[in-house]
């Protein structure tokens, strides 16, 4: 072999090999789009935020009625964490009751609708009787329960509607009968008026809106043709234009819309106009909590109707917009539920509920910004008052029961269940478990002829 000039072998330079082209990195943007598309489709995030936002929904509420109503407690003389403690407690029982919705079966579900359904009645038509009904800023649909706890029978018909036009729908579907517009009319939307009555007996037209809410939701979600559809919400909305025209309270709150002074013309704005001035000072993150200004006796019912008003205050734009997405994400995973189900009940129940959250907010977080009138409804889940937190959250417990029943929803639970429990010889037709330590590892090998 030739030497170099030095005498040494020449070094043999290693052959290139061709450069492998890299695969093109994935844009960041995209990776997290499809991360979160597989994280919604996973069978169980409807469960989990239908509970998350439900428990922080409440929590948030909670903190917020004993920051909103100290002022208002003091001013009644009364100790300045009164309303907190009524809420607290509402707030427990209602727990006990959203687990047990939770927990029971559809049959269940549907066996105690006609009698929700008799009750809410019977309560609705008692509070027109002397000597029981009370009358509370000027409704009268209040019974007295003795000391200073009250209820109002008119929120459990929001629940007890639900339940029995899910139950009545589902079992005209099962017999094919919604093709015919008598079947799909009668007897819910009479049902329905009657219960409108009762609470327009009393002046509540507020809570009469959210059943109308309601009933147009079980309508849509039963396939209600496009003309019959119509022709209800027409009726519907010759009777509203009816009431408001012939009261003039609901006149003035009607002028309100929109107002930036307290005095328009002949309405007293006064609350739409402090409760506009209560978000705009609240900034980006709010003045800290306890630190409202508003809440001082310029901002009527701040802890009932205008707690999201004090939450601007407070917690700023950030917390508002925390609430909206907590609520959102509620009214999206009830759509879901709905949508996913295969059972009639379920379907109309979900979406009769979702229908009666979202159109509950919309209308109370609209009444705050100044853009619908002041419906006298509180933001569910959040203000004060346990007859309207008690049927809310069993409805949230009927929820969480339909997303837990789905097939994919509960086998996923099966397969989350702790094995630790588990006696020898209850493994299954795989026989006993068998721990899978280092030292069977270490056996295994040594069987297997491995040194």
């Amino acid at each position: 072999m030739p030497g170099s000039r030095t005498g040494r072998p020449p070094v043999q330079r290693a052959v290139r090999r061709p450069a492998t082209p890299r695969a093109p990195r994935e844009n960041p943007l995209r990776r997290f789009h499809t991360r979160a598309q597989r994280a919604w489709d996973r069978p169980l995030t409807a469960y989990y935020l239908i509970l998350g936002g439900s428990v922080l929904i409440i929590v948030l509420g909670l903190v917020m009625v004993y920051s909103a109503s100290q002022i208002t407690a003091l001013q009644m003389s009364l100790p300045g964490s009164f309303f907190f403690r009524k809420q607290f407690l509402a707030a427990c029982i209602g727990g006990v009751l959203l687990f047990a919705a939770s927990r029971m079966p559809v049959k269940l579900h549907r066996a105690l609708a006609y009698p929700i359904l008799a009750g809410a009645v019977f309560l609705m038509a008692l509070v027109q009787v002397p000597g029981i009904g009370m009358s509370v800023n000027g409704n009268q649909n209040w019974i007295s329960l003795g000391g200073s706890f009250q209820i109002q029978p008119s929120e459990f018909g929001k629940l007890a509607l639900v339940l029995w036009g899910a139950d009545l729908m589902a079992r005209k579907q099962e017999k094919r009968l919604l093709n015919q517009w008598k079947h799909m009319l009668v007897p819910l939307v009479p049902v329905s008026f009657l219960l409108l009555g009762l609470i327009m007996l009393g002046g509540d037209m507020g809570t009469a809106i959210i059943l109308t809410a309601i009933l147009f939701g079980l309508l849509w979600l039963a396939g209600a043709p496009t003309r019959l559809f119509a022709g209800v919400l027409s009726i519907a909305g010759v009777l509203g234009v009816i009431l408001i025209k012939t009261s003039p309270n609901r006149m003035a709150r009607l002028a309100c819309i929109g107002a930036t002074e307290p005095k328009t013309g002949v309405a007293d704005c006064w609350q739409a106009v402090h409760g506009i001035y209560a978000l705009a000072s609240g900034g980006l993150f709010g003045s800290g909590l306890g630190a409202s200004v508003e809440k001082w006796g310029q901002l009527p019912e701040a802890h009932t109707d205008f707690i999201f008003a004090v939450t601007g205050e407070e917690l700023g734009l950030a917390g508002t917009l925390s609430v909206l997405a907590l609520f959102a994400a509620l009214g999206y995973a009830g759509i879901r539920v709905a949508g996913r189900t295969e059972d009639p009940f379920v379907r109309y129940a979900a979406g009769g509920v979702t229908t009666w959250i979202t159109a509950q907010a919309v209308i109370n977080i609209g009444a705050v910004l100044g853009l619908l009138p002041i419906a006298g409804v509180p933001l569910p889940l959040f203000s004060y008052g346990g007859s309207a937190l008690l049927p809310t959250m069993f409805a949230i417990g009927l929820l969480i029961a339909f997303a837990r029943d789905e097939p994919a929803a509960r086998a996923a639970l099966a397969m989350r269940q702790p094995r630790f429990g588990r006696k020898r010889g209850a493994g299954g037709p795989r026989g006993p478990r068998r721990w899978n330590t280092m030292r069977r590892r270490a056996s295994a090998a040594r069987s297997s002829g491995e040194r």
